[in-house]
């Protein structure tokens, strides 16, 4: 699959005459909990050639594939890219940790990545991932019957949410390294039983709610949601980034 994957990229970028800078698996696949049957999700930026940036016409900032069962492939141009890094966007901050790496430009990837602990706003992370599980837990996981895979879709953001709480710094993109902040032993075993079972179950399995899994991430996004106020938000110039942009495009 990774070369399929590769393949079209490089249709992409024979086809709309884009230089993809850096391309990973952003999903299930790189959180560390796929399921048998989990798709790919493939995110990638990519620039333009100078010229297109020089128009007056707006450009699109997006670009993909159709979707399918199997691959779903997107893109944002990277000028869209970097604004959202200078906003310390969660899911592009994920990116850039992926351990599945397609494709990528060293120069670009590494200075991006360097900058990271400068531009995160641990307010606007915090605020992205308790958001992002409370959602997941009040709309997927209070029915008699609920889709095992969404509770990992609610633990691993409250767990990321916790990890800036705590520790005030950019939260691993993947599932394990988060789980070291899980100090109840009964919480851990039933996250251990569930993890077994999605390895050998369908994207559709059902299970009856845990309460234990319930209770924890209830109390959790409730202490989150209380240390909100003692987060800053961070607030930087663009200087670094337009530079960083206009040797992308070159």
């Amino acid at each position: 699959m990774n070369e399929t994957i590769r393949m079209k990229l490089l249709e992409l970028e024979q086809l709309h005459h884009i230089k993809i800078l850096y391309a990973c698996e952003s999903g299930s696949r790189a959180w560390g909990f796929a399921s048998p049957d989990s798709d790919f999700d493939v995110r990638f930026i990519y620039a333009r050639r100078m010229q297109d940036y020089l128009r007056i016409a707006d450009t699109p900032d997006t670009l993909g594939l159709p979707v399918n069962e199997v691959l779903d492939i997107s893109g944002w141009d990277v000028r869209k890219a970097l604004q959202l890094f200078l906003k310390s966007n969660s899911p592009l901050y994920e990116w850039l940790q992926s351990p599945i790496v397609y494709q990528e430009d060293n120069d670009f990837t590494s200075e991006l990545k360097a900058m990271m602990p400068q531009y995160f706003s641990p307010k606007a992370s915090a605020n992205h991932y308790l958001s992002m599980s409370h959602n997941t837990l009040m709309q997927d996981l209070q029915a008699e019957q609920v889709k095992l895979k969404r509770y990992f879709y609610a633990l691993r953001p409250a767990l990321a949410c916790l990890w800036v709480v705590q520790e005030k710094r950019v939260p691993p993109m993947e599932f394990e390294p988060l789980r070291i902040l899980i100090k109840d032993d009964t919480v851990q075993k039933a996250i251990d039983v569930l993890m077994l079972r999605k390895q050998a179950a369908d994207e559709n399995a059902l299970i009856a709610p845990v309460n234990v899994l319930n209770d924890w991430l209830t109390s959790t996004l409730t202490y989150c949601k209380e240390q909100m106020s003692l987060l800053n938000s961070t607030r930087r110039t663009t200087e670094e980034l337009d530079d960083l942009f206009r040797r992308a495009i070159t």
